[in-house]
């Protein structure tokens, strides 16, 4: 999907969620590597100023934060996320005050941790599309957030493509390749069997190369 358009069939869907005059929220769920922020982005730029991108990962738990919880070694599972604080901001996203752009955390994969106020969502833009592995999660916290998507989708790839993916998505970050091909099979591997759990919540099943 990188660099390459949109399918028209998904611009198509989008676009009739971007109608000016109301907030509606997008959401695009599926398993670590998956391919989510890359067509989430894609549809930002393909709806030109109509949408504006606010990824769940901003909501990471700081690694500080996970080390004093004892859960450095399962980062990225549901509850090394500030849920709760996810599910908030959606809602005040779904009714936006017209006087006030509200700012969105971002997650600064460089520095492996989330950055507070990087997302401004002007009041007047229509649609925002958020990306996430747990969209569709209903367990704690998690099952405020479906409620409040207008339409979810949720994304496939064949496994051996999105392994490979994450293995050179951690590489390319700057970690050592065993140390990421371990990290991949077991923390990440965990995460994407329990995202696939949600992939009935979905209004739409799409599938990716």
């Amino acid at each position: 999907m990188l660099g390459m358009p949109v399918p028209d069939h998904l611009l198509a869907r989008a676009r009739r969620l971007a109608e000016p005059g109301s907030r509606r929220i997008l959401g695009i769920a599926g398993a670590p590597g998956a391919g989510k922020s890359t067509l989430a982005q894609c549809l930002v730029e393909a709806l030109d100023g109509l949408a504006v991108l606010v990824p769940m990962d901003g909501f990471h738990l700081a690694q500080q934060e996970l080390e004093r919880l004892g859960r450095a070694d399962r980062k990225g599972a549901p509850d090394t996320f500030d849920a709760a604080g996810y599910a908030a901001l959606l809602a005040r996203l779904r009714d936006p005050d017209p006087a006030v752009t509200v700012y969105a955390p971002a997650f600064d994969r460089a520095l492996e941790e989330p950055v507070a106020g990087s997302v401004p969502v002007a009041p007047g833009v229509p649609l925002v599309v958020t990306e996430g592995n747990y969209l569709l999660h209903d367990e704690g916290h998690w099952g405020q957030v479906r409620p409040l998507l207008d339409e979810a989708w949720f994304l496939e790839i064949d496994k051996d493509v999105r392994v490979r993916r994450l293995v050179e998505r951690h590489v390319r970050f700057g970690k050592e390749r065993t140390f990421a091909e371990s990290w991949v099979h077991g923390s990440d591997e965990a995460n994407a069997r329990l995202v696939g759990h949600g992939r009935h919540r979905a209004d739409l099943v799409v599938t990716t190369t």
